[in-house]
Order: C-alpha cells, then sequence, then structure tokens
C-alpha cells in the first residue's frame, strides 16, 4: 500500500539549525525514508513517554534523531535534534485534528508547558487600582468563535485569560491560525473568515494544514524543499496566497497589499503555477526593479529545479529590458534618449520660446508624465488630454506655448534616430497588437514600490 510521505514546516526550521554536515546526514536519512520506508537498514525507536503513540524516532547518527509520525499509510516528518532534545520536543507535542476547523495541527501538550512568571524588576509591594488590573483581551468572544479560529481546545482557557502582559506567551504555543487571529483581534481587528471543509475531508488538505505540511510526491520535490529549507516560502505558502496563487481569473487581475504581506512569493508563485497548468504556455514574469529581477531569477530555479522544460518557458526580466527586447526583434537595437538627454533638449528649444514662465523641471514633467507617457503627437491629442495627477492647470494658450516645444522635442529626437523607453513600449504594443501571436501567453507584474500584482492573460 502507498504511503503518503509528508514533511512539516517544524522539520525544515530544525534542520535549518543544525550544521552542514548534520544536514547532509539527515536529508541522506529522509531520502532512504521516502523511497522504502521498511528498509532494513533504517532504525525505528518508539517514543514511550510521548503522549501521541504514533511518533517514532529514526536514527541518523550516534546522536542526531528524526522524529516522524508513523502510521499504516502515511509518514510525517517532524522535527530533527540530537537525541536527547528531539524526544523532549515530541513528547511536549501531539498530531490532533482540530474538532472545529478539521485541520490537522501540531499541538503543544498543555500540561508539559512550564508557566512562565512575568518577571518582577521592582520586588516591594505596590498596591494598584482596580482600574488599572489587566483585564482578559478576549473575554468578550465567545468560545465558539475561537474554535473556529483553531485555537486547540486544551488551550482555551490559557487563551480566554490572555491579558496584554501574557498574551505573546500563550501565542508561542499556538498553531499559527490561531497566533495570527488572536493578534488580530487582540489589535482590534476581525480576523478573516476561517475556510470551512466537509467533516470527512483529509485534515492535510485543509487550508490551515498546508502552510505547515506539505505532500512529497516524489524524491525530487523532497530534494528541493530539503535544499534550501531557509526558504520556507518555496514549500509552505500561507493559505491566502496559495488561494491567490491557484485561483482561475476570467481577465487582468490586480491584487494590492502592504510591504511584507509577500505579494512578489505570490507573483513567483503564480508564473510557476500557470507554466505547470498550461503545457505549452509561454510566461512572462517582470519587474520595474533589475535588482529584484535577478532574485526572482534565483528563486525560479528552486522553485523548477529538475525541471528544465517548465523553466524554460518562464523568462523572467525587469520590464525595460523585456522591452526592448521585443523592440529589437521587430526594429532592430533602439538609441534610447536617457533622462539627462531629454532634459537637456528642452532646457534648449524652451529657451527659443519666449514669453513663458514654465521651469525646466515643470517641462520635464510633463514630457515625461504626458506628452511622452500617453505618446501624444498632436496638438489636438495634448489640448484635449486630461493630465491625470498633474496638479497645475493650464489654459488652452498656455497647452499651446507647450506644445510648441514638445512638439519641436519630437522632432529633433527623430532627426537623431533616437527613441524614448515610452515610444518603444508603444511601439511594441502596436506591433503586438497587429501580429497573430503574442510573445507571451501571460504576463505576471509585480512593480515596486507600488504593491500591486498584476497578471494579463495573452491568450
Amino acid at each position: 500500500m502507498a504511503v503518503n510521505f509528508r514533511i512539516a514546516d517544524t522539520f525544515t526550521d530544525a534542520l535549518a539549525r543544525l550544521t552542514g554536515e548534520e544536514q547532509k546526514a539527515v536529508k541522506t536519512t529522509a531520502f532512504d525514508l521516502q523511497l522504502n520506508v521498511a528498509a532494513p537498514g533504517l532504525s525505528f525507536h518508539k517514543l514511550d513517554k510521548a503522549k501521541d503513540k504514533s511518533f517514532w524516532s529514526v536514527r541518523v547518527s550516534g546522536d542526531l534523531r528524526i522524529i516522524v509520525h508513523k502510521t499504516a499509510d502515511s509518514l510525517l516528518l517532524c522535527y530533527v535534534n540530537h537525541h536527547d532534545k528531539a524526544y523532549a520536543w515530541a513528547e511536549r507535542r501531539r498530531l490532533d485534528v482540530h474538532p472545529t476547523t478539521g485541520a490537522a495541527q501540531l499541538v503543544e501538550v498543555r500540561e508539559t508547558v512550564v508557566d512562565i512568571a512575568i518577571p518582577r524588576f521592582v520586588e516591594a509591594e505596590v498596591a494598584y487600582p482596580a482600574s488599572a488590573v489587566a483585564r482578559p483581551l478576549f473575554d468578550h468572544v465567545a468560545e465558539a468563535q475561537l474554535l473556529e479560529y483553531g485555537v486547540p481546545p486544551e488551550w482555551m482557557s490559557d487563551v480566554r485569560a490572555a491579558t496584554d502582559d501574557s498574551i505573546f506567551t500563550i501565542i508561542a504555543h499556538l498553531p499559527s491560525e490561531a497566533a495570527e487571529a488572536l493578534l488580530e483581534l487582540a489589535t482590534g481587528g476581525t480576523p478573516a473568515a476561517r475556510a470551512t471543509v466537509p467533516i470527512d475531508a483529509d485534515p492535510f488538505e485543509h487550508p490551515d494544514a498546508k502552510r505547515r505540511f506539505r505532500v512529497m510526491a516524489n524524491v525530487e520535490e523532497l530534494e528541493r524543499a530539503l535544499a534550501w529549507p531557509w526558504d520556507r516560502w518555496s514549500v509552505f505558502l500561507h493559505p491566502a496566497q496559495r488561494e491567490l496563487v491557484e485561483r482561475t481569473f476570467s481577465g487582468p487581475a490586480r491584487v494590492s497589499g502592504s510591504a511584507g504581506t509577500g505579494k512578489t512569493v505570490v507573483a513567483l508563485h503564480r508564473a510557476v503555477h500557470l507554466a505547470r497548468k498550461h503545457p505549452d504556455a509561454r510566461v512572462l514574469l517582470t519587474t520595474f526593479s533589475i535588482p529584484l529581477a535577478r532574485m526572482l531569477k534565483q528563486k525560479l530555479r528552486r522553485l523548477t529545479d529538475n525541471d528544465g522544460a517548465l523553466a524554460e518557458r518562464i523568462t523572467v526580466d525587469a520590464i525595460d529590458e523585456i522591452g526592448i527586447s521585443l523592440y529589437e526583434a521587430s526594429f532592430g537595437t533602439p538609441r534610447v534618449a536617457t533622462s539627462a538627454m531629454i532634459r537637456t533638449l528642452l532646457s534648449s528649444i524652451s529657451g527659443d520660446v519666449g514669453g513663458h514662465s514654465f521651469s525646466e523641471r515643470f517641462l520635464e514633467q510633463e514630457w515625461t508624465e504626458v506628452v511622452d507617457a500617453w505618446q501624444l503627437a498632436s496638438w489636438e491629442s495634448y489640448r484635449d488630454v486630461a493630465r491625470l495627477g498633474r496638479k497645475q492647470r493650464l489654459s488652452e494658450k498656455q497647452r499651446a506655448t507647450l506644445w510648441s516645444i514638445f512638439s519641436t522635442a519630437q522632432q529633433r529626437l527623430r532627426e537623431s534616430a533616437l527613441v524614448t523607453l515610452a515610444q518603444v513600449y508603444g511601439d511594441v504594443a502596436r506591433e503586438i497588437e497587429q501580429g497573430s501571436s503574442p510573445p507571451f501567453d501571460y504576463v505576471v507584474v509585480t512593480p515596486l514600490p507600488v504593491a500591486i500584482l498584476l497578471e494579463v492573460a495573452g491568450r
């Protein structure tokens, strides 16, 4: 009978804390376990003191032990450390299925936790007024609601008694979904609605469980997961991130979020997901930052390791480099005018146009944000453009004066065989519209510093 071979985030975390030589030995044993759990060379030892009777230790070397949760049809790599620390970890934990959410959880056994007292730096007795006594943070939240957030039942009394002083001590012992929800409640927010699953559903398939457990389908997938244990994002996605990565959109979509919410991670996983879902698709992952594009290339290699054909269908580059590359394919190598060249050109032309009071800074911004950005090619188009985001209002007479400067600049650029980046994009877009086959089927853009992920389906 096939055995479901899984890996927990607690295992990858523990593996990362070992030395390089220790990690090599652990990985060898992990591969052996996946290939054949019943292999004669593997040494299993049942943990008699563990609360969960399915916990076993597997000998790696003289002192290293892997803690696994073993049943008839599954094996879960849970933890790894030196003998005594590994056994102590297992004796304090139990693999449970939460009675309300249905998610699989590694729960710390409540009675094995030594209560941590808040340190007292002033030993003198101090009388506090009744109003100053810390009140429980969650006394207004129903127990049923706390259960829906994933709080383990045996930790319920601690959670309900939590105060500003003790909240961080308590959530350190809780599953991540419960800890996050409690922090959201403690800071005045409302946690997002939890996913609901059928009662008889696989507890490891629950979105909350997928953020900490992952099925390893083959040796290549396990090797990829263990190769960079510090990059947990490449194996364990937050349910909200995974939902965005795997969602089917009916057209272009934008995902926004503040810094640190994982937009770049979602963008990278989305590009790989699209390439896997559509075997013939060509996917572009791009950003406005060249350093970020280089970093994404490295991350992509980790996600597509041992699948060269998949990686070949995903292009990762900065958006300017992609624009110039596509331009070269249709029109030849462009001579792109730099910002300094444009600034000098506008200054020279404006000096020949008397009777205006526009500063060099204003001229450059008007050119960059309006004329060049919108590729305005006639007086009528500039006269009627809305100029969104530009604070200074212009009369028609002022626009006419400005257009005399800008149209002259456009003419001199043409005479010098120079183009702007905006013109490069415009020419490429028109060429793609007129062509029969776009260069990419899907485009995922993760701009900085604007926190947006944009996906465009080219099919």
